[in-house]
């Protein structure tokens, strides 16, 4: 009982005590930026017919693909306790060289890079 109140004590004093250390510390002179709704680069009284770039897109799926990735290799710990491991590192490391080939691909390609 007595290491609940402790524990209940500590964190309320450290949430208190960062909360307050966040209202000091932050800087409170908003600009334009910081206060418009959209903070994708567009302008929101433009058309909304105006070309979209591809290059979101392309961004959009990489990152999708490298965040499956990490979900698929997620359970890579556990998955070693079964019978064969070295079928399950082998899998796994077959799908991150993969993936690497793909990314120094798409590097090689100038697919990362926003300016043309």
């Amino acid at each position: 009982m007595n290491m609940i109140l402790f524990m209940i004590a500590l964190s309320l004093t450290l949430s208190i005590a960062l909360t307050t250390l966040n209202f000091w510390i932050a800087q409170m002179n908003p600009d334009s930026e910081k206060l418009s709704p959209y903070e994708c680069g567009f302008d929101p009284l433009g058309s909304a017919r105006l070309p979209f770039s591809i290059r979101f897109f392309l961004v959009a799926i990489l990152f999708l693909l490298f965040d499956l990735e990490i979900a698929l290799l997620l359970p890579l710990p556990w998955a070693t306790q079964l019978q064969s491991p070295i079928t399950t590192l082998a899998w796994a490391s077959m799908l991150i060289v993969l993936l690497t080939v793909g990314l120094v691909y798409e590097w090689i390609q100038g697919g990362l890079e926003w300016a043309e």
